[in-house]
């Protein structure tokens, strides 16, 4: 055959298709999402996240150095709060001494480079496990929200978060946090926002993590409707608009389409959330033997890459970084 073009000649072996490769997974590439309980001395698996743990602070802190001596930079906090400390407005989420606000101090007095991403919700601080305070009517009430999220905030950035990731989809959220951070000499805190979160059947194991899922209802009234892709650029856009340095599209598997289409119509760095089903899927077909583990594991991943997002939030950072430090070329 007399072929002007081959392709092949760009793949006949790894080092050539290491070398023309359009992406590449780095451990730069990730946040890790870390679960902290109160207690000493324990950490607790979670049943449908296999491998992903609530740690007490104590072991959390030695975790975390693991990580980062990986060289894994940053890390997204969630507070799995005791019942007894819940209430209907998540009064819990702006106590100074609060679980999350104490993490944050002890974390940063070891490992001060470590970059703290902090969640910026109501539903692990409420009894209800919804986003947001509710009216007798069961009515998400926005505007009394988000004056929650602004002291929530607040308090996160007094105790030294470097993030703040309001996740709750109220309206206008975004700038109510900025203000409220500057007017508190919080200037440099910055915002990851949650700007195109769905209302996803992914989150069932996450919501296990925390204890977080709604005791009625669901969040359809605040989160996005799946079948939506024009409406996650006007929120990405409203949320730039007020003030955000990040914008997460949430999920990612199922919303690859999202994270492309955001990533060309913004100039700000785009993150993707690898959600809890997306790892328990993974991790549950490797363990009847259906699947290669970390041959899928990391083809998901490069795909949230290739589709345009710049960070991903992953369970499986920790591992990533152990399969990039051995020199595992895929």
């Amino acid at each position: 055959m007399q072929l002007t073009h081959r392709p092949r000649r760009l793949r006949r072996n790894p080092s050539i298709r290491s070398l023309v490769r359009e992406v590449h997974l780095s451990v730069d590439d990730f946040i890790y999402p870390m679960f902290v309980m109160e207690g000493e001395n324990s950490r607790v698996e979670i049943p449908s996240m296999p491998e992903a743990y609530r740690f007490t602070l104590d072991l959390l802190i030695k975790e975390i150095e693991e990580i980062y001596a990986l060289g894994i930079k940053a890390i997204a906090l969630f507070p799995a709060v005791p019942e007894e400390k819940k209430d209907l407005r998540g009064s819990e989420s702006f106590n100074p001494e609060g679980l999350a606000q104490r993490a944050v101090r002890a974390i940063k007095a070891v490992v001060p480079d470590i970059i703290i991403f902090t969640d910026v919700a109501l539903d692990p601080f409420t009894t209800h496990g919804h986003d947001g305070i509710i009216d007798d009517n069961g009515v998400i009430l926005n505007d009394e929200t988000v004056e929650v999220l602004v002291k929530m905030s607040v308090s996160q950035a007094a105790a030294g978060t470097d993030f703040v990731s309001p996740s709750d989809m109220m309206d206008g959220r975004i700038g109510a946090i900025r203000q409220g951070l500057d007017a508190n000499g919080f200037e440099d805190v910055g915002i990851l926002a949650y700007s195109a979160k769905y209302a996803s059947a992914y989150y069932g194991p996450f919501r296990d993590a925390l204890g977080s899922a709604p005791k009625s209802g669901d969040k359809k009234t605040y989160q996005m409707d799946s079948a939506n892709a024009r409406e996650a650029i006007k929120e990405v856009y409203l949320d730039i608009a007020e003030g955000a340095d990040i914008v997460m599209v949430k999920p990612a598997l199922a919303y690859l389409d999202i994270i492309a289409k955001v990533k060309e119509a913004t100039n700000v760095p785009v993150a993707a959330y690898n959600v809890s089903g997306e790892y328990a899927m993974i991790k549950a077909a490797a363990q009847l033997g259906w699947i290669d583990e970390k041959k899928v594991m990391l083809e998901t991943l490069l795909s949230m890459k290739r589709a345009g997002a710049d960070i991903i939030l992953s369970y499986h950072a920790k591992a990533v970084a152990q399969i990039l430090a051995s020199g595992y070329c895929f």
